[in-house]
């Protein structure tokens, strides 16, 4: 049966089936529970109301789309939601015609809205569209760039601003409800129209002062006199969980509205489900679970989570160092810095979703001789490129540069993949980028970062456990642009960066296996190189291959650069870096996805037979 033929009275029984239906999905695939339990109610709503997929629908992040994938045709391949070759745990243009615009990363659903406005008055194709924004995400500049835009341009544009932590303002009951339908209804609508068309005749200055003055009194009733100073016009806020709310007000705003309209609904996240009710920042992302208790499944590490590593050095050095400082946009558990928060409240801090502020505040903090920790994944620094360039590396400011999520991170797919980091850092001229082979390693540049003060460093590592390495008590300082050699050869030479040294080290065993003896070495520097080891490397070695978790134009380029103007490929060395493919790497397990790239014990050896000119003889039990 068709959602819009439903009757408004049944509505609560779907949104019970709908919820129960996400529930179980989740709890077989794991992914993001909260949020999407906390909009059943408007999604029902939104898709009943608008003529969607014409009418266009952007979820902000995506974090809460997986009720939005189920009640459009996705059903069926729900419980392959973050898997290998099924659904994208985001919104996603190539998967529905639902999904009119990609959403993984925050705080881009305005702008994206009101760009597809646009197009549609350019193109006379009339449509709503919608925007679903949470308040968290809001916390973004870019989203009040749009916002500023939006007004600026008078669109028809259509925001809902979905507060989950009641974070601006809790509903007023049934007064708050009749205000709403009130304000958006057509006699109100109509009038407000009419009397900014009067009013342009008396000229600019006078309509804009009756039009302040009339939003004005109303915000003091309603709120959001911020969104009318934008230029839009504000609703709410409404109970996000009630149809008796939803229902007229998106109708009224269907049906009358002329430009931008923003529409507050407040929601719970977790809602329906008592365990994600009660532990909302737990239940955001969920592992596997048990419906009845709620009980995660929880895998034994067989070492520390890099992650844990980090968080644990880093708390370590501030106990040695006073100036150091932790900076987080909005991810002070996924970055660890929780941890350094509960023991130095004082020097942590968590900037909200605002990757490009968090940048040139660590700089401006850095400028006045302190010792910022910037702590942001990798695919989340290239928000705030031109911040890292301009504030950071041309002043040559000492900000450290935590980089989580190197590499690839599975169910996430391409959207959180950390896979150009060390492309976009390493070309700045004056920036120090490292990365760690192991959990020791990390702890050392950990403790390097904190006593390198002659500009911006950088060190990456990967999501998930180490490698489960002897631990020192503290980290080491490395010596600047040096790496180390782990394995003596004379024929092969592997040069890791990052985290594949393990499998380098690996591959090595097979090589030897084959006569073909094998170097392993770990450059931990891809700026500056250490071009001693490299020099060695190129002239006592037949092959050269090195080897990285990151996109063409990293490390391995940097080598090859080095190699070329030295003249030491002139004399046959064989050189194959190793990198990331050119594509998008959909989602898998992380160790099913370094097969695919070539980055494994397999793909080494393979690299190295193919430079050879020969057929890998290796048998597949050897290399198993």
């Amino acid at each position: 049966m068709d959602l819009r033929d439903i009757d408004d009275r049944d509505m609560q029984k779907v949104a019970q089936e709908l919820r129960a239906e996400m529930v179980d999905a989740v709890s077989i695939t794991g992914g993001h529970l909260g949020a999407g339990l906390g909009v059943v109610e408007l999604t029902l709503a939104i898709h009943k109301v608008f003529d969607t997929p014409n009418d266009r629908l952007i979820f902000d992040v995506g974090h809460q789309c997986y009720p939005h994938k189920i009640l459009t045709g996705r059903r069926d391949q729900i419980r392959t939601l973050r898997q290998e070759d099924g659904l994208s745990g985001f919104t996603k243009r190539a998967e529905s015609e639902y999904d009119p615009f990609g959403a993984a990363h925050s705080s881009t659903s305005i702008s994206a809205g009101l760009g597809m406005a646009v197009a549609s008055e350019m193109m006379e194709t009339p449509r709503n569209v919608i925007a679903v924004i949470g308040d968290g995400a809001m916390s973004a500049g870019m989203a009040y760039e749009a916002l500023n835009n939006a007004g600026a341009l008078d669109a028809r544009l259509i925001v809902i601003l979905n507060d989950n932590d009641m974070s601006i303002a809790p509903p007023t009951g049934a007064m708050s409800a009749y205000l709403a339908r009130l304000a958006s209804g057509r006699t109100y609508m109509g009038m407000r129209e009419f009397g900014k068309k009067l009013t342009a005749y008396l000229g600019k200055t006078v309509d804009r002062a009756i039009t302040r003055a009339v939003e004005h009194a109303r915000g003091y009733v309603t709120g959001g006199t911020l969104f009318e100073e934008l230029g839009f016009y504000h609703i709410g806020p409404i109970d996000g969980h009630s149809f008796d709310h939803l229902l007229p007000v998106l109708r009224n705003v269907r049906d009358n509205s002329q430009g931008p309209v923003l529409i507050h609904v407040v929601t719970q996240k977790g809602k329906g489900y008592p365990p994600a009710e009660a532990a909302a920042d737990k239940y955001h992302g969920v592992s596997k679970f048990d419906v009845i208790t709620g009980t995660q499944a929880k895998a034994t590490p067989n070492a520390p989570s890099y992650t844990r590593v980090f968080a644990e050095a880093l708390v370590q050095e501030a106990g040695h160092d006073e100036k150091i400082i932790a900076v987080t946009a909005a991810m002070p558990d996924g970055t660890g810095l929780s941890l350094f928060n509960e023991t130095y409240p004082e020097r942590c801090f968590d900037v909200g979703i605002a990757e490009q502020h968090a940048v040139t505040f660590a700089a401006g903090m850095a400028s006045e001789g302190l010792k910022p920790f910037a702590a942001i994944y990798s695919t989340f620094l290239q928000r705030a490129y031109d911040q890292v360039v301009h504030d950071v590396a041309i002043q040559g400011l000492p900000v450290r540069f935590p980089i989580d999520r190197a590499g690839f991170v599975g169910a996430d797919g391409p959207t959180h993949a950390g896979s150009f980091d060390t492309t976009y850092l390493a070309t700045l001229p004056g920036f120090t980028v490292m990365a760690a082979a192991d959990e020791a390693e990390l702890k050392h540049m950990v403790r390097t970062a904190a006593a390198y003060d002659d500009g911006p460093i950088s060190f990456r590592y990967p999501r998930g456990e180490g490698v489960g390495v002897e631990m020192p008590e503290r980290g080491a300082i490395l010596e600047i642009g040096k790496g180390r050699i782990v394995k003596e050869g004379s024929k092969i030479a592997l040069l890791s960066f990052g985290t594949r040294l393990a499998e380098c080290q690996l591959a090595a065993e097979d090589l030897d296996a084959a006569g073909l003896s094998t170097t392993v070495a770990d450059a931990r520097f891809a700026k500056p190189l250490d071009t001693d080891l490299i020099r060695q490397l190129a002239r006592h070695h037949e092959v050269l291959l090195t080897v990285e978790e990151g996109a063409v134009g990293g490390f391995g380029s940097h080598v090859m650069q080095y190699l070329a103007h030295q003249g030491l490929l002139d004399n046959g060395l064989k050189v194959r870096p190793l990198v990331i493919p050119d594509i998008f790497m959909d989602q898998a397990k992380p160790e099913a996805m370094y097969i695919r790239a070539g980055l494994d014990r397999k793909g080494i050896v393979d690299a190295v037979f193919q430079a050879l000119g020969t057929t890998n003889i290796l048998s597949t039990t050897t290399q198993a």
